[in-house]
């Protein structure tokens, strides 16, 4: 859960609001409802969409969203999984009085373990989680990076630290401004790899 959380917490910090919820919705819809993991997750996910909702100047559902988030997350500690959900809370209850504050503030970041994540700090792990949040839009091929995940997931296993296939799913989730050059590169290594494997595989036709 833990790469997942520092995952979307990374994205929201990008300020890419709405996309942050997908770094959590596949862990969360695993988790049994009611506990608190599942109410941090549902919390964090209304939470997002409400900044998202706030941003676009709809403050009805700015609100709402609010509102049902710090439902969510009325029953949890004021620090749980390095989440400061009192901060959290906070936020939810100043965006609910007043959600034109997201204008004249900016958007909150988001902390874990007290640190400010950002896309650049995430570990391999969390990062092939936003990578995946980030091949779901602009015309990326998802297919290529779940392979670079998968291979790099294989060096990783061998030992192999500083894998190119490492290295370019970090840079294709921390890096916006090259996204598409690194995406390029990645699906030429993937197909590198994949060649190697059919002439090996055909050794034994």
């Amino acid at each position: 859960m833990r790469e997942h959380l520092r995952a979307g917490i990374a994205v929201f910090n990008a300020g890419d609001f709405h996309d942050a919820h997908d770094a959590w919705e596949e862990h969360w819809l695993d988790l049994e409802s009611g506990t608190d993991d599942e109410q941090l997750l549902h919390g964090l996910i209304q939470f997002t969409a409400a900044v998202h909702h706030g941003y676009r100047r709809n403050w009805t559902g700015c609100v709402g969203l609010a509102e049902s988030a710090e439902e969510y997350l009325a029953g949890l500690p004021d620090e749980y999984r390095g989440v400061d959900v009192a901060r959290v809370r906070r936020i939810l209850a100043g965006v609910g009085r007043d959600p034109e504050v997201l204008y004249r503030r900016g958007a909150p970041r988001l902390t874990h373990g007290g640190e400010h994540v950002l896309l650049a700090d995430l570990a391999f792990e969390s990062a092939a989680v936003a990578a995946g949040v980030y091949a779901g839009r602009g015309g990326y091929d998802a297919a290529t990076i779940d392979r670079g995940v998968a291979y790099a997931h294989e060096d990783l296993e061998d030992g192999k630290e500083n894998s190119r296939f490492v290295h370019l799913v970090r840079d294709f989730a921390a890096d916006p401004a090259d996204r598409g050059i690194i995406h390029q590169r990645l699906a030429g290594h993937v197909e590198q790899r994949r060649h190697r494997e059919r002439d090996v595989e055909g050794l034994f036709d």
